[in-house]
């Protein structure tokens, strides 16, 4: 969390819109562009960005022409909202962000971590609960509505970094029996990344578990399509793999009982 300030303690959050928080209030933070400068340099984990590497963060190839107006201006309303306790400095090579963290970023790293040693462990039922705190965690897209190339490029990578922990929590979730209560979800995400090859795969599975394997050939068909039109290619291998073990009535395919709790 951030370091403590005679004004009480600054929290960070960037899983979703950026939010600062001190002892709970929310802290005004200015317009947007001051906002993705706090942003940009929190994401830097207190390294100094040249002035050359923010203007090209937060405005890309083509800033105004009175940039350098701006930037000090956003600075200067920057060290005003967050107060003594974190240190927006210049260093003479660039701006360096000091006593701020990204605490939601934080935590949800420490979450995934304990998710997968539960996974690794075998212990699937730990490791879906971490999981889903993780994802808890998110209250929207990451930096959402703060437009900057920096955060446009970040955002796409944690799109990434969020789907992939969603796909291993909801096989979990599978593997315990709880096709059922998930295959809706699974369903609304194919729909939201239809060219998604592992989430069709998990919705497949879960079909089959549910005793519908039909359902899970027609599935696997309607994505073939889409990515026969959109990329003009094949189903990948593991996609492919599990469209054979659905016709052959693989037996590990049909409906299973829950995993007991224990």
């Amino acid at each position: 969390m951030g370091e403590g300030t005679e004004n009480g303690t600054l929290r960070f959050e960037l899983l979703g819109p950026l939010r600062a928080l001190r002892d709970g209030a929310d802290v005004p933070l200015g317009p947007p562009k001051q906002r993705a400068i706090l942003a940009v340099l929190l994401l830097q984990d207190g390294r100094t960005l040249s002035y050359e590497g923010l203007v090209e963060a937060v405005w890309g190839d083509a800033p105004p022409a009175h940039v350098r107006n701006l930037v000090q201006k956003y600075v200067s309303g920057l060290r005003r909202a967050l107060g003594d306790g974190v240190e927006l400095s210049w260093t003479g090579a660039g701006y360096r962000l000091t006593g701020a963290a990204v605490d939601d970023l934080a935590e949800r790293r420490q979450l995934v971590d304990a998710a997968l040693t539960a996974r690794d462990a075998g212990d699937v039922r730990r490791a879906v609960e971490l999981a889903s705190e993780a994802e808890e965690l998110w209250r929207g897209d990451f930096a959402e509505g703060l437009r900057a190339p920096y955060l446009a490029a970040e955002r796409l990578r944690w799109a990434e970094k969020r789907l992939t922990v969603l796909e291993a929590r909801l096989e979990g979730e599978i593997t315990l029996g709880r096709s059922f209560e998930h295959v809706h979800e699974l369903v609304r995400l194919v729909a939201a990344h239809p060219l998604r090859e592992r989430l069709v795969e998990l919705l497949m599975l879960a079909l089959c578990r549910l005793g519908r394997p039909t359902d899970a050939l027609t599935t696997y068909e309607a994505a073939r399509r889409r990515l026969a039109t959109a990329l003009g290619a094949d189903p990948g291998p593991a996609l492919r793999s599990l469209h054979t073990r659905v016709l052959r009535q693989d037996a590990e395919l049909l409906p299973s009982p829950p995993v007991p709790v224990a």
